[in-house]
Order: C-alpha cells, then structure tokens, then sequence
C-alpha cells in the first residue's frame, strides 16, 4: 500500500525500537496513566457504589467505616 503510493517507510528493518523510542515511551507513558485512572474509578466504585452479598448487601466502604464510626462513638 505505501510502496504502492511511492510513500517511503523511515524504519530501519522490522521491530527497530531505535526508530521512535521517544515517542513509544510516551504512549507507553500515556497508555499506562490511563490504565491506572481506570482501575482506580473502578476501586471507588468497587468500594463504594457496588454492594455485596457477603456483607449484607452493604458496600465495603459502608462495611469498614460504619463499623469503625460506631466503635469510635462507644
């Protein structure tokens, strides 16, 4: 397709890294903070919004610091 369109191809041979390794960085860099955003809206939402049946239909945030207000006000 690119030779076809007399487009040339600036890598050096197949999976040289040194042809961009700046820019692979960076979407290396990018692809991971988006990763870590996720898991980490969906731990809250993990913890907070979603409740389970092993604690009652509670959210484990409700179960952790429901249980440590009452001990704290007794």
């Amino acid at each position: 397709m690119l030779t076809a369109a007399s487009v040339s191809i600036s890598m050096d041979g197949k999976g040289a890294w040194r042809d961009n390794v700046f820019v692979e960085r960076l979407w290396r860099t990018i692809k991971y903070e988006a990763v870590m955003r996720a898991y980490d809206r969906y731990l809250a939402f993990c913890n907070g919004g979603r409740p389970h049946s092993s604690l009652d239909g509670r959210t484990p945030d409700e179960a952790y610091f429901g249980a440590q207000a009452m001990a704290t006000a007794a």
